[in-house]
């Protein structure tokens, strides 16, 4: 498995932009897609954006395409997720995620390594 910290949350306004980073340790970070997901109270985990393990091949939900951008860079281990035009129904716990093979996607089930997550609230 590996450990992934994520940072950036925070309470913003909509309309405005956040960066959250997840930086990565423990097994290989460049062999594997990672993703990001959110949670909002009383809701289940809902996925948001995915990136294969090289970086070419990214996946979105519908919801968050054109304003959220997923990235990764393997040098340093880490993912990012550039998030603008942010909406009241962003607000949620955001988790990185760490995928068990090479290609990404919206399936939860691809996914076995979860950081603790960072909260994102967006004040209308």
């Amino acid at each position: 498995q590996v450990h992934l910290v994520e940072s950036g949350g925070g309470l913003v306004q909509a309309g405005d932009s956040l960066r959250l980073s997840c930086a990565a340790s423990g097994r290989t970070f460049s062999s594997n897609a990672m993703g990001w997901f959110r949670q909002a109270p009383g809701k289940e985990r809902e996925f948001v954006a995915s990136i294969n393990w090289i970086g070419f091949g990214t996946y979105y939900a519908d919801s968050v395409k054109g304003r959220f951008t997923i990235s990764r860079d393997n040098v340093k281990n880490t993912v990012y997720l550039q998030m603008n035009s942010l909406k009241s129904e962003d607000t949620a716990v955001y988790y990185c995620a760490a995928a068990n093979g090479p290609r990404g996607g919206p399936d939860i089930g691809l996914f076995d390594s979860w950081g603790q997550g960072t909260q994102v609230t967006v004040s209308s």
